[in-house]
């Protein structure tokens, strides 16, 4: 109990900075109030991380909701809904929905900016490594918020690197920054995160071996261990396996194939993150089971304001967002190697409609009502070991398949997928294979959408309707008011 006592009083804590940066983000006043201590840039970082986590950023929009939708993974009565299916960017409740997220996400690089524009002016007020652990965390948090905008509203790398496709901003004023091109916005988003790496290098409480990833009632896990609670739970935070972790997924986003292998690597071969045990994915108690691959997690989002959403959205009975069975059944490949799959059998739950229709609803996100007799808490998945694995098998398969296809078949082994692949494989099956597990792992997380993009991929329906890789589905617009900015 005491441990979910500090979770509660921590996101307390989070909440007031929020309001406090909410009210004057720009006051001189109220900026040199808190950030003339440590405890103030704590809180400061604490509050973009709760805006962050927010229903309009990663605790809804870009993890539950449109990205997902136009990954095909779900089927719709609703007409709104089918639209975003289509790519119909010209919804009314769409555009606005864009609107809000490009808004809050520049906000809240507003608020790490603010952090990033006096903490070395500062520096003589923090103890410790608390100077580079909140440098090193507003840093790449920066950039991973400007590498996810551009994930949406720049084309790929892969189709035109010199598109004008957002501002990087990374100063504390008035005047609208210029907009960078896809690899001006790709080249920023990896020197913040090489700078956030040096500094958490050697002083992030997640690098010794003394500190054990683990659920939050095992007795080995020192997750909780640390007296400060700005030092707890590092996997809640841009800790420096997830920096590292991002950075390989810059990289390859940028088809720099040897700096996006390596950071997979250190990721992986840190050991730090351990693969899910059945025993814990199908635990009798259903209070008791880590359907998101808890320890799995390298970096997650805390959301336990989201569960509400997450049960309207997946889980009631006639959610807003379920799939068919021939949906599931295609997507899980039932008929092959999907059987056995502990996805297939542990996220769905297969309910008949009124009209004697077989649907799938989704049980990722259940959390018991009690919250103290869950296994974890309620996370939005940001990054996870399996991801690395996935990148590492891609990043590594022109110089060397046979490694490329140890790590995809590792990884389907922690699944429950038995069947391996060979590593005489051609480029183009593999290419599928992996589309075909980003679609499964991250399903109800959005991270399937991107890999579209960034390899230029067709998107196809269970139905067979393709829709031709473009620029026209993959390129969300601008908000009406900066369109005038980037031209």
């Amino acid at each position: 109990m005491k441990k979910y006592l500090i979770l509660f009083i921590s996101l307390i804590a989070l909440s007031s900075c929020k309001k406090f940066l909410d009210i004057q983000p720009e006051s001189d006043v109220s900026k040199e109030e808190l950030f003339s201590s440590e405890e103030g840039f704590k809180e400061a970082l604490n509050g973009a991380y709760v805006g962050l986590a927010s229903a309009n950023l990663y605790g809804g929009n870009l993890t539950f909701s449109n990205l997902d939708i136009m990954a095909q993974n779900y089927q719709f009565t609703d007409a709104n809904l089918i639209r975003i299916a289509a790519f119909d960017y010209s919804l009314a409740s769409y555009v606005q929905k864009i609107s809000v997220i490009w808004t809050n996400a520049y906000k809240q690089i507003g608020n790490l900016n603010q952090i990033l524009s006096v903490i070395d002016q500062r520096k003589e007020l923090f103890r410790a490594q608390n100077y580079e652990i909140v440098k090193g965390e507003a840093l790449a948090l920066r950039a991973y918020m400007h590498f996810d905008l551009l994930r949406m509203f720049g084309t790929s790398y892969q189709n035109n690197p010199n598109f004008k496709a957002m501002p990087y901003v990374t100063t504390v004023e008035t005047k609208p920054t210029p907009f960078s091109t896809v690899t001006e916005v790709l080249d920023k988003a990896i020197a913040d995160l090489q700078e956030a790496k040096a500094l958490l290098k050697g002083k992030d409480p997640i690098l010794p071996a003394s500190y054990v990833v683990g659920y939050p009632s095992d007795e080995d896990a020192t997750e909780l261990q640390n007296p400060s609670l700005f030092l707890q739970n590092r996997r809640h935070r841009m800790n420096y396996y997830a920096v590292a972790g991002t950075l390989a997924r810059v990289y390859l986003y940028k088809n720099d194939k040897v700096n996006s292998l390596s950071n997979a690597k250190e990721v992986i071969e840190s050991l730090k993150f351990p693969w899910t045990l059945q025993a814990d994915f199908f635990a009798d108690d259903i209070t008791q089971r880590d359907r998101i691959f808890y320890n799995e997690l390298v970096f997650g989002w805390y959301v336990p304001q989201s569960r509400e959403q997450l049960i309207g959205l997946f889980s009631r009975n006639n959610p807003d967002y379920s799939a068919t069975a021939d949906q599931i059944n295609a997507i899980y490949n039932l008929g092959t190697t999907g059987a056995d799959d502990w996805r297939y059998k542990q996220w769905f739950r297969l309910v008949r409609d009124a009209n004697q229709s077989d649907r799938f609803y989704l049980q990722k996100y259940i959390t018991n009502t009690t919250p103290l007799t869950n296994l974890h808490p309620l996370m939005a998945p940001a990054l996870r070991l399996s991801e690395l694995y996935l990148i590492a098998a891609e990043a590594s398969f022109d110089t060397n398949p046979g490694a490329a296809v140890d790590y995809f078949n590792e990884f389907r082994v922690h699944r429950g997928i038995g069947t391996a692949i060979s590593a005489t494989i051609a480029k183009t099956d593999f290419i599928n294979l992996l589309k075909g597990e980003y679609r499964k792992e991250f399903y109800g997380e959005s991270q399937s959408f991107f890999m579209h993009k960034r390899l230029n991929l067709d998107i196809i329906t269970t139905a067979g309707l393709i829709y031709p890789a473009s620029d026209k589905i993959f390129v969300f617009p601008l908000p009406i008011e900066e369109q005038t900015n980037r031209n």
